[in-house]
Formats: structure tokens, sequence, C-alpha cells
């Protein structure tokens, strides 16, 4: 009784137009890339949310800096992404750790696991050290997963 309770009420309130939480969904921008991509081996981000707007850069190494003039990343990409690709190989270092300063300084980053694929929003991620992650990406490494922290990953 108490389930058919909690439906109608749930139904009710759908009926009334008040929005019920849902799981959250990827947008359909990640979920191409990812289709067209797949595991490549290389890490992505892109200036626009949803993996849209500029493609800031394509890698599959480390770049120390992405504000410099050397790497898969330069110039004006840093500080910019707002969504992020995992096409790693699973194995190894597949993880890869987004730093909020340059040099994989590990004060302050986040790391997202190969079956994670994508974040398409980093505006609801934070670094380790509590700032929010979109346009604020310095630098990127492979790393195993044991090398993050424990509330460290995103997605």
């Amino acid at each position: 009784m108490r389930k058919l309770t909690v439906s109608l009420a749930t139904l009710g309130l759908a009926a009334l137009g008040i929005a019920v939480p849902a799981a959250a969904h990827a947008g359909p921008g990640c979920n191409a890339n990812w289709n067209a991509h797949g595991r490549d081996g290389n890490v992505r981000a892109w200036d626009g949310t949803d993996c849209g707007g500029t493609l800031l850069g394509v890698t599959p190494g480390n770049d120390p800096e992405w504000g410099d003039s050397a790497g898969p990343f330069q110039g004006s990409d840093v500080n910019r992404a707002s969504s992020v690709m995992n096409s790693g190989f699973v194995g190894g270092k597949d993880v890869v750790a987004f730093y909020y300063l340059g040099g994989y300084d590990d004060r302050a980053y986040g790391c997202l696991l190969p079956g994670e694929k994508y974040v398409d929003d980093l505006g609801r991620n934070r670094y380790t050290n509590g700032v929010y992650m979109n346009n604020s990406i310095e630098s990127h490494a492979w790393v195993t997963s044991s090398a993050c922290a424990p509330g460290s990953f995103i997605s």
C-alpha cells in the first residue's frame, strides 16, 4: 500500500507540473564526441559545456602548463576549460588529474577516472582545495587512481 501511495503522490506532483528531482544525464555533445572517438588514448578539453565550443586540445600525454607556447594546450587555453574527456586506455596511468596550478601542483586537483569518460560541466566540480574547476585548469597529467585522494574524483 505504501508503494501505491508514493507512486500516486509522485504522479500527482508531475501532473501539477512540480519537478521531481531526477538523476543528472549527459548532454548530446559529450555523448556524440565519445561515440566518435571512444578509447583512443587521449584527454580532451573544450571551452564550452557538453564538450562544445572550441576544442582546446587533444593529447595522449601530459602538459605542465596550459598557458605557455609548448605542448598540446597553449596560450589562451589556460583557465578556459568547461568540459573534459578521458578517452585514455584502461590500465596503468589511466586517470587524468587536472590541476588548479601549473607544474602539476598537487595542492589542488581533480581526477577523472576512465570509467567516468567525461565531465560535461566542470561548474559542478571542485578541486581538492574547494575552488570550482570551471575555467581554471592550468595543467594535467596521467596518473594512477591511487595517486588521487578520496574525494578528488570528478564527474
